[in-house]
């Protein structure tokens, strides 16, 4: 079984985790063309201007994770947020696969939101190139950009009003 430990910076199996932090001018530095990762489509910061998306990106660290890496693990409490650059991720709840993720899939979001259990695990298929961010960067972009708050709030009403119109249709 794959312990959880902390991904940054700690490696694994020996091979260390690359971190670096990502520029904010050029955020997906180690994604161009078609895979670069646009901010504006993950639905959490689906409505922030273009200078806030540039908050958000100065706030991801670049970090390079091992195959078979367990980046998140289900009922643990969650401290990270992370978009998947390049690369792949097998989700599993109650030890069952439910889904495939890559490039410009993310994961975590919640737990920064709420700070509860991880509702799923996420090990690493290949290695993989994903941005990252903290409990602590999240809650200085809050503190640094209230506006960005608001934003998400927004966006998590209009998730929650998705969620309860399908459960009653």
């Amino acid at each position: 079984m794959v312990a959880a430990a902390p991904l940054l910076p700690a490696g694994s199996g020996g091979r260390p985790v690359r971190h670096e932090r990502v520029d904010p001018v050029y955020p997906c530095a180690m994604a161009t063309g078609p895979n670069a990762t646009d901010l504006k489509a993950i639905w959490l910061f689906s409505s922030c201007t273009g200078a806030e998306l540039r908050k958000i990106r100065a706030s991801l660290d670049a970090v390079s994770v091992p195959a078979g890496k367990l980046l998140v693990e289900e009922g643990r409490i969650g401290q990270e947020f992370f978009i998947i650059v390049d690369g792949s991720a097998k989700v599993t709840r109650n030890g069952k696969k439910v889904a495939t993720l890559g490039a410009g899939s993310h994961f975590g979001e919640l737990a920064l939101l709420d700070r509860r259990p991880r509702s799923a695990s996420v090990v690493s298929l290949t290695d993989m190139d994903v941005l990252v961010m903290s409990q602590r960067q999240f809650n200085g972009l809050l503190e640094s950009v209230p506006t960005i708050a608001r934003k998400m709030l927004s966006a998590l009403a209009t998730r929650l009003r998705e969620a309860d119109a399908r459960a009653f249709d």
